[in-house]
């Protein structure tokens, strides 16, 4: 659908440059957004290569265990029905840790990997398992202590502050992870 959309949007917006007399404001935009996004790239890129190695070093060694222990108590309860000794654990206490760094795009291939763990123990396959829907809601409320990838967006943009969001991203996630797993826990109830 987005396929479709985007071309008409440009098309559009240039036919209708065209006949208000600002196609070289348009022109100069297009530059300038390519500019801006060659930049974002590289300044994502760095930050993405530094903390996908080091999840990559923790998956490789005992910390991963020694964290995934730490999650433990947690994971029980938002994941009932995995057992204890499910390589599921891991990944998904993996996945957990990144998003709590700020680390979507390292926390994606976790994500990715821990819903393929899970798919594989579901029985319906054609629906997701209750454990899946929460793996789910946890990526999706995206709990975060350091927003790495906001604070490295605002200092691209020269913010005077950068890490000022740190705050109210606490309380945002906070506040959409407790409200998003009190509602799967509810309808994982009514659904028994």
């Amino acid at each position: 659908m987005l396929n479709i959309l985007w071309p008409i949007f440009i098309i559009v917006s240039y036919v209708y440059s065209c006949f208000s007399g600002n196609v070289n404001n348009i022109n100069n935009g297009i530059f300038e957004s390519c500019k801006s996004a060659v930049e974002l790239t590289i300044t994502f890129f760095g930050t993405i290569t530094l903390w996908c190695g080091i999840m990559k070093i923790a998956e490789n060694s005992s910390l991963s265990k020694k964290l995934s222990n730490i999650l433990k108590p947690v994971i029980r309860f938002l994941f009932p029905d995995i057992k204890k000794d499910d390589p599921s654990y891991e990944l998904i206490s993996l996945n957990m840790i990144a998003n709590i760094l700020g680390l979507g795009n390292a926390a994606t291939p976790l994500g990715l990997n821990a819903m393929k763990s899970l798919q594989e123990k579901n029985t319906c396959k054609k629906t997701l398992s209750n454990s899946m829907v929460m793996l789910i809601l946890l990526n999706t409320a995206s709990l975060q202590i350091i927003p790495t990838t906001v604070i490295a967006i605002r200092s691209s943009l020269n913010s005077a502050n950068p890490t000022s969001i740190i705050f109210p991203v606490w309380i945002s996630t906070i506040l959409a992870a407790v409200a998003g797993v009190f509602t799967v826990k509810l309808f994982i109830k009514i659904g028994k």
